[in-house]
């Protein structure tokens, strides 16, 4: 008799919601072990297209502007009206260990403690970006569970926003009131994907100045192209407080506003089925590259590619066909 998978009871654990089968799923999804990963597979399959559509948020901003104090507020907010949130914040890994170094359930701990609501760290492994190989699969997961929202947030360094954005249905963009050198510090690439730039600490002495930042972005956001999966005011700028609750509602209202327009003129469906495409083709080369280096002739040949290229005796580009030779033979 064949020992059961890990994955064998974790689906229909999954789909009545049970938290604890969920965090069990996600370091199955997490796992690199080749039997984990073929079990993590067919644990995907298992609860695909039985789940809901959650609304995926993606979150990102520089450290220190309160992106753990907004989301535990956010997301209390959210539980009040009766909502199932879902929070993946994927942390910079230990170069040692590879574990999680922020912590994230000590910051969110009154979110942490709500029966509605599922907090998971998820190291960052050194993927580019910042953003889990796995994220996605944990997010499918937590859709899967029922959860309403599903808030993935990065550590806002590198290419970390075009990375979550490619996983989710809104970009958020959190930023702390800053006057004109702020404004000039944010890339033009970034404000091109954001959908809400929401400016926090609009409280108390810094009221003022986050006002102005609002209006400092909402001029720039003003100056840029409109894109065709929005409706017209948006991408916009708004204050919010995540110490007294300032402005999360009508961050919440706006959120849903363009959620529902996309939805409605096909935006939403557009969108993804690009990003499943895109997470394909992702897919497809992490296995590439798993290939090559799982096999011991392979991975010396690689490094004695590696060296020529870097001697001069090949270009990258003939060393590439040879490696690609080697693997179609």
């Amino acid at each position: 008799m064949t020992n059961p998978r890990p994955s064998d009871d974790l689906a229909p654990r999954i789909l009545s919601g049970e938290r604890r089968a969920l965090a069990r799923a996600v370091t199955l999804v997490e796992s690199t072990r080749a039997d984990h990963r073929a079990a993590a597979t067919d644990l995907l399959e298992a609860v695909r297209g039985h789940g809901m559509q959650a609304l995926r948020l993606g979150l990102s901003g520089t450290p220190g502007v309160g992106k753990s104090t907004f989301i535990e507020s956010f997301g209390m907010m959210l539980v009040a009206q009766g909502l199932k949130v879902a929070v993946l914040a994927v942390d910079p890994s230990s170069t040692r260990s590879g574990g999680s170094i922020l912590g994230d359930k000590t910051r969110m701990d009154r979110l942490s403690r709500e029966s509605a609501a599922f907090i998971r760290p998820s190291p960052s492994l050194s993927h580019l970006g910042g953003v889990s190989r796995r994220t996605r699969e944990a997010v499918s997961l937590c859709e899967a569970a029922g959860f309403d929202v599903v808030i993935i947030e990065t550590v806002g360094v590198g290419q970390s926003e075009t990375m979550v954005a490619e996983m989710c249905d809104l970009f958020v963009l959190l930023l702390a009131p800053g006057g004109g050198d702020e404004l000039q510090g944010v890339k033009r690439g970034i404000m091109e994907i954001a959908d809400l730039i929401l400016v926090n600490k609009a409280d108390g002495d810094l009221k003022p100045a986050a006002m102005r930042t609002v209006s400092d972005y909402s001029g720039a956001l003003r100056l840029l192209r409109k894109r065709p999966q929005d409706p017209d005011g948006f991408p916009k700028a708004l204050p919010v407080s995540a110490m007294d609750g300032g402005g999360l509602e009508a961050a919440w209202s706006e959120m849903q506003a363009l959620a529902a327009w996309r939805k409605e003129t096909g935006h939403w469906d557009a969108r993804r089925a690009e990003q499943a495409r895109h997470w394909f083709e992702e897919e497809v080369r992490a296995r590439l590259l798993a290939q090559i280096w799982g096999d011991a002739d392979m991975r010396a040949r690689m490094a004695d590619l590696g060296a020529a290229v870097g001697a001069g005796r090949i270009s990258p580009d003939a060393a590439a066909a040879q490696v690609m030779a080697a693997l179609e033979g």
